[in-house]
């Protein structure tokens, strides 16, 4: 009897010293793990967020018009067949001007009823029964010889195309043009974190975060467009289109470490 209590004193002992052991080593990485945390969250703190602009402007290169071919008939065949009539003298007109049938884009294609009310006479409902169809085509197109867009646009209308709108102004490769601008913003910020760091009397350390926000090319014109009108010996004036500059510009934000 005395030999089984002195064995379960010693489990007893041998428990209560892993237990002691357990807990100063949960104590210790509490410990650890505080002060790293500490660390790291005064770390974070340590840094300084600049902002920074570029901008590069230039004169547009091509020139975007759209348009739509409308026709109405009894039949959709009909109004479909008037529509493709209209489009290949269109098509004629723009490979007269040189242009490529890759800049020649269809935006869409269909057609609609066209309804009238009838009324049946008193106390009777009226109707609406189908009349005939409207057929239309939209077209975009890309004109590259940008000085010949005016005219261009004047024989578009002589052949009574819809919703004729345009031009509109832009640059062929704008990703060229998007790097620059976000170079030029990116030392923009950085003379902006170096006067900063000087004037807080602390060292710049590595870049913590980037940032840059969306950007637009945003037209910029001299004068409007002069639409065409008669000359006294009946000529047709051009229209006079100016293609301003865009502005391509991009905005970044950089945070640093500062010690």
């Amino acid at each position: 009897m005395d030999i089984f209590n002195t064995h379960k004193k010693n489990l007893y002992v041998i428990g209560f010293v892993l237990l002691l052991v357990l807990s100063v080593y949960v104590i210790i990485l509490s410990i650890n793990s505080l002060r790293y945390g500490s660390n790291d969250s005064m770390q974070i703190q340590n840094v300084i967020t600049v902002s920074g602009k570029g901008e590069v402007k230039v004169v547009p290169d091509v020139a975007n018009v759209n348009f739509t071919i409308r026709k109405e008939s009894k039949t959709v065949k009909e109004a479909q067949d008037g529509v493709s009539k209209v489009e290949v003298k269109v098509l004629e007109v723009l490979t007269e001007n040189k242009i490529d049938q890759k800049d020649i884009k269809t935006l869409s294609v269909g057609f609609n009823p066209k309804y009238e009310y009838v009324y049946e006479g008193f106390n009777k409902p009226g109707k609406n029964i189908i009349v005939g169809y409207e057929a239309y085509e939209s077209l975009e197109v890309k004109i590259r010889d940008i000085d010949s867009t005016g005219k261009l646009i004047q024989e578009l209308s002589a052949l009574q195309v819809n919703d004729l709108n345009g031009p509109n102004f832009s640059v062929d490769d704008e990703d060229f043009l998007k790097a620059e601008a976000r170079k030029l913003a990116i030392e923009d910020a950085k003379k902006k974190a170096k006067d900063l760091s000087k004037g807080l009397g602390v060292k710049l350390g590595k870049v913590v975060s980037f940032n840059e926000g969306e950007s637009y090319p945003v037209p910029m014109y001299d004068t409007v467009m002069t639409m065409s009108a008669k000359t006294e010996s009946g000529g047709a004036i051009l229209p006079q289109l100016s293609k301003g500059e865009n502005t391509i510009s991009s905005n970044v934000t950089i945070t640093y470490q500062i010690h």
